[in-house]
């Protein structure tokens, strides 16, 4: 008999309610004869991943638990900073996937132009700096950001409140036709979102997700 495929989704930080989060948001990628999902948090993460400081201290923890693991087909970094994307490809054979790169991605097949909800304006450089290094600023509406912390994302607040806020911004403001979710902690208000602001919104890890299932799908 053979053994199931396996996608490992790894949350660089260290708030296991973020994990809980983006789990639930996955609910319809566990196909019957498809790969086991598996989410998991770095613990030696920082609890929320909001500078470029953050961001860079994760790169060899995450290298050093893609290069150890033997089990999964593939890798998905659920960070929207995709960190040490680059490296833990090195590490392995097998794909790895960064949620920035892949909503992004998902994003252009929707529409012709895309925005950015962030979870803090010093996100934004760093969002616009990969952007601009995918040679897609062509494309790109614009980026808001809802200037909260990954904890408060991640929380029971005012967060969808301030999602549709800031979407319409992007919308009508912007000309974005279609809104990427810059944080792995807005997961469960991708629908609602969408419901509300009448454009496309992608949940980055929906999407990395969905290019891992296929990647390890088409070798079956």
């Amino acid at each position: 008999m053979n053994k199931r495929a396996r996608i490992l989704v790894i949350n660089p930080n260290s708030n296991e309610q973020v994990t809980k989060g983006f789990a639930g948001g996955l609910t319809g990628f566990h196909l019957e004869n498809g790969p086991e999902i598996h989410c998991v948090t770095l613990t030696a993460g920082p609890f929320g991943i909001q500078s470029q400081a953050d961001a860079e201290s994760v790169v060899m923890p995450l290298r050093d638990l893609v290069a150890a693991d033997s089990q999964a087909d593939a890798f998905v970094i659920a960070c929207f900073s995709d960190p040490g994307l680059h490296v833990c490809r090195e590490a392995t054979p097998r794909p790895v996937f960064g949620i920035a790169e892949c909503g992004v991605l998902t994003a252009l097949a929707h529409a012709d132009r895309f925005g950015i909800i962030a979870i803090a304006q010093r996100a934004i450089p760093r969002h616009s700096r990969y952007l601009r290094q995918m040679g897609l600023t062509g494309r790109f509406a614009g980026e808001v950001a809802l200037n909260m912390t990954v904890a408060e994302a991640a929380g029971d607040g005012p967060v969808l409140a301030r999602l549709v806020q800031t979407g319409q911004i992007l919308r009508d403001r912007d000309g974005a036709s279609a809104i990427v979710m810059g944080c792995a902690g807005f997961a469960r208000h991708r629908a609602a979102l969408e419901d509300a602001l009448r454009i496309p919104v992608i949940d980055p890890v929906q999407a990395a997700v969905g290019m891992a299932v296929g990647a390890v799908l088409s070798k079956t």
